[in-house]
């Protein structure tokens, strides 16, 4: 289509191809300006009615004075071929939650997310003991990137890779599906419902690991199939699972659990209670022994692998566990709490212990925030007056005392016991520093100091640096 041409250079182009180079006489002259005038019409005609969509430009190739132009469309053909403003296609919308959200008409939306820990440690070391896992420690404790969103028809998903260790792994794979309102349907790699403490993202929590007995119990994402209903201040958890997804390429992998979690959440005036229990049974699949399990843990940070508490390598057939939760939130503060058994059968002639683990802790919000909570869990912080508007951030203090008991039917294992102290700052609702103090107490530890003493104390600090989306 010819737009925006101007009339003195059509002008020019008319009179280059009208005016002869030889002489011409005054009338002559005066016909032909008055020919160019009558061309000059035309064209600025036809210009018009180009731009008003109801002409058709001039044939390629051919001069411009000269085209042939296609007939105009009747103004109500050309009407009927516009499109209706009504059914112009809608624009995504876009929205920050911490990273770009999109979310496209009928129902699809896609958002990156991610999050990354940077953790430094000092363990001392009990009189004779000598290891490189003491002392000081750092690591990139976590580094993931995924994606999550929603597909038309009730359906949403989650994909994470962590590749903080050596190798990348999958934490999140999960397809879900809302049945109704209240009902939600969830397959893939994720939590099996084992405690309030490990539901509660790694991004949320009060100290830079959770209480010992999430990881001396073995606790981690499995792949499987999972309900949970919602009614009111009521959820109820219940599924099926394998288990983690490195660990199904193995051939002689049989395990299978079912898993069950029940929370009770009502709001009392300004307070918020949370009231929940879970039962847990696996049957590991190893009829021959050839699976080794242990039971261990490191003192609160990650950046050590010396284990201080241990069970012997044992031979568990069956794992069944439950335990019981409670928290209160109100205003600044809360209070958490847990407790959690775990009896492990072993192949016979083995023992059949019964081990033990919980903790209690308190938490307050110097500057005045409530700590975050949604769906039986702990969640994200909404600081008040973030540093981008020129505050200060939020500031948290929490104290927790921690118990691990692996000794039970003739299985040493140790017993641990922290006290525990940490200072937040969460200058805006994604980034958090944490800075936490711990004094752990041992008894029939697994590493016995130079003189054979196996009851000892150990110092430890941590410090995580972190920023999700």
């Amino acid at each position: 289509m010819i737009r925006n041409v101007s009339l003195p250079l059509l002008a020019a182009t008319a009179l280059a191809g009208a005016v002869p180079v030889r002489a011409q006489s005054a009338q002559d002259v005066a016909s032909e300006v008055a020919a160019l005038r009558a061309q000059v019409a035309e064209l600025q005609a036809r210009l018009a009615a180009l731009e008003s969509g109801r002409g058709q430009p001039a044939l390629q190739g051919q001069p411009l004075a000269a085209a042939s132009v296609r007939q105009a469309q009747p103004e109500s053909e050309s009407i009927q071929q516009a499109q209706p403003e009504s059914e112009e296609e809608e624009e995504p919308e876009i929205r920050f939650r911490g990273a770009p959200q999109f979310t496209a008409p009928g129902g699809w939306s896609f958002k990156p997310r991610g999050r990354l820990q940077y953790d430094a440690a000092y363990v001392s070391s009990p009189a004779g003991i000598s290891d490189p896992g003491l002392g000081f420690s750092n690591e990139l404790r976590r580094a993931r990137l995924g994606v999550e969103g929603d597909i038309p028809g009730g359906f949403g998903y989650t994909f994470e890779l962590d590749f903080a260790g050596e190798d990348v792994e999958v934490t999140d794979a999960i397809l879900t599906y809302e049945a109704s309102d209240a009902v939600e349907l969830t397959v893939g790699q994720h939590n099996n419902f084992q405690s309030l403490e490990e539901l509660t993202s790694s991004r949320f929590s009060s100290f830079v690991e959770r209480a010992a007995f999430t990881d001396a119990f073995n606790f981690e994402r499995r792949m499987g199939l999972s309900g949970t209903v919602s009614t009111g201040d009521l959820i109820a958890q219940a599924g099926v699972f394998t288990d983690n997804v490195a660990d199904l390429g193995d051939d002689g992998n049989n395990s299978m659990s079912v898993d069950g979690r029940v929370v009770f959440s009502p709001e009392v005036g300004a307070t918020r209670l949370h009231l929940g229990a879970s039962a847990h049974w696996r049957d590991t699949g190893d009829v021959a022994g050839t699976s080794i399990t242990r039971y261990r843990q490191r003192p609160l940070v990650h950046s050590t692998d010396v284990r201080f508490i241990s069970t012997p390598e044992l031979g568990v057939r069956e794992e069944t566990s439950y335990g019981l939760e409670a928290a209160i939130l109100r205003g600044p503060f809360h209070f958490a709490g847990e407790l959690h058994w775990l009896m492990a059968e072993t192949l016979p002639p083995g023992p059949d212990p019964t081990f033990f683990g919980g903790y209690a802790e308190i938490g307050w919000f110097i500057t005045g925030e409530t700590r975050g909570y949604r769906n039986g869990r702990f969640d994200r912080t909404r600081v008040a007056n973030p540093v981008e508007e020129g505050g200060a951030g939020a500031f948290q203090v929490n104290l927790r005392y921690d118990r691990l008991d692996l000794n039970s039917d003739g299985v040493v294992g140790g017993t641990q016991d922290g006290l525990q102290a940490s200072l937040i700052w969460i200058p805006t609702d994604y980034v958090r520093f944490l800075l936490n103090y711990a004094r752990m107490s041992y008894d029939d530890a697994a590493i016995p100091s130079a003189d054979g003493d196996r009851s000892y104390t150990v110092d430890v600090i941590g410090a995580r640096a972190q920023i999700d989306f």
